[in-house]
């Protein structure tokens, strides 16, 4: 018979003194329990700290797409990658708002703001600030990832209104360089610093499914835990292959191992919104299920996720009604 592996999250409010550290072998340790364990305590921790019927939904809008000048080698917004993506202008504030108020009123309680960026110049700051001291006076949490930010960049966003903002890991030190080389793992680090210090909350999380080993993932996962402190919100993405891009083609991961990664994402980081992002609609209802089973409290809600596609909201709402789960309510000042 198997023992469960102890896991050890801090105590709350989560401060820097609280934050555990979590050593990749024993996130691995995680990763390796027998399935039913690891739900198990994943459950747990959970029910410890959210109530497990309340889901954030959250929308997210690509402001500005294509014609990125990174080679990510996942993404159909590379200008080297040929996948169809057309690059676009920002979108003008009136589309911005007009897709804003849908969102509300389909129920999302946060609005993400997306642009393919390496990182923004002041002529883009100055629209984004506009962007977001406009949604955030429709009582939406805002969110924005518009790539990395230089010295200064984060205030200013702070000081426009902005609640969160966005900057992936993608995965574990070790494995970065067969997906990205472009920009260091330093810089993504960096640039999480500085939306520390502006006083925002961060947006961080990675994908799974682009090659990597479960040692990788169990590496992804303990470089966010050990965030000091971690995210607020961790979105766990499942590879969406584009043909075109230099991932296209590889073997599928199996979705028990998403839904692993998704426990123990929970078990690492038990105060952090934990969210099912792209790769959903090839999910299908029953992963999704054991997903938010193993602890996964918040969905992007929408169409559209950028540039592939997602569940629409009508199914998403069917869905919750299955499982008995609501969406979640969120009064904004």
């Amino acid at each position: 018979m198997s023992h469960p592996v102890s896991f050890h999250p801090p105590t709350p409010p989560i401060t820097p003194a609280t934050v555990a550290t979590w050593p990749v072998a024993e996130v691995l340790a995680l990763f390796n329990l027998p399935f039913n364990d690891l739900m198990y305590q994943a459950q747990q921790v959970h029910r410890a700290h959210f109530d497990v019927a309340d889901i954030e939904l959250a929308t997210l809008l690509s402001i500005k797409t294509g014609g990125c000048e990174e080679d990510c080698g996942y993404c159909s917004q590379a200008a080297r990658h040929d996948t169809g993506v057309q690059a676009t202008k920002v979108l003008p504030i009136d589309a911005v708002m007009d897709a804003a108020r849908k969102a509300k009123a389909s129920g999302a309680t946060r609005f993400c703001m997306g642009a393919a960026w390496r990182s923004p110049k002041e002529r883009d700051l100055e629209k984004v600030e506009e962007m977001v001291r406009e949604v955030k006076a429709l009582g939406l949490e805002t969110c924005a990832t518009l790539g990395m930010l230089e010295e200064g960049q984060a205030n200013r966003l702070k000081a426009a209104g902005l609640d969160y903002y966005n900057h992936n890991l993608d995965t574990a030190p070790e494995f970065y360089s067969n997906v990205v080389s472009t920009r260091a793992y330093q810089d993504r680090l960096d640039t999480l610093g500085r939306i520390r210090r502006a006083g925002l909350k961060v947006c961080c999380g990675g994908i799974v499914g682009m090659g990597e080993s479960r040692q990788s993932r169990a590496g992804l996962i303990a470089q966010l835990a050990n965030l000091n402190p971690y995210p607020e919100s961790v979105p766990i993405n499942h590879l969406v292959q584009v043909e075109g891009t230099p991932l296209h083609g590889l073997d599928p991961l199996d979705p028990f191992e998403f839904v692993r990664t998704i426990a123990v994402a929970r078990l690492t980081m038990p105060h952090a919104r934990v969210r099912l992002s792209a790769g959903r609609r090839q999910m299908g209802e029953a992963v999704q299920a054991l997903c938010f089973l193993a602890g996964a409290n918040s969905i992007f809600y929408g169409d559209r996720l950028l540039t592939t596609d997602n569940p629409e909201a009508e199914d998403d709402r069917a869905l919750l009604n299955k499982l008995g789960l609501r969406a979640q309510v969120t009064v904004t000042e």
